[in-house]
């Protein structure tokens, strides 16, 4: 993946309290945070909650709606 283009925000005494990207960087970047999720949900074996691929299918549909 690429470097990150940001744009820090400062405050009065120029200390850093934000970060502005690029809408795009951003939600690839929410994608990728989603995927992650959803393998989680699929792959771990502690969890009771676990989706089988159909249903990991049908909720990240459901993302996009």
């Amino acid at each position: 993946m690429n470097a990150i283009t940001k744009n820090y925000v400062l405050d009065e005494n120029q200390n850093a309290i934000a970060v502005q990207i690029p809408i795009a960087e951003f939600e690839h970047l929410e994608e990728i945070l989603e995927n992650y999720g959803l393998l989680q949900l699929m792959t771990d074996p502690i969890d009771s909650d676990r989706l089988s691929k159909a249903e990991a299918l049908k909720y990240y549909k459901s993302l996009n709606s």
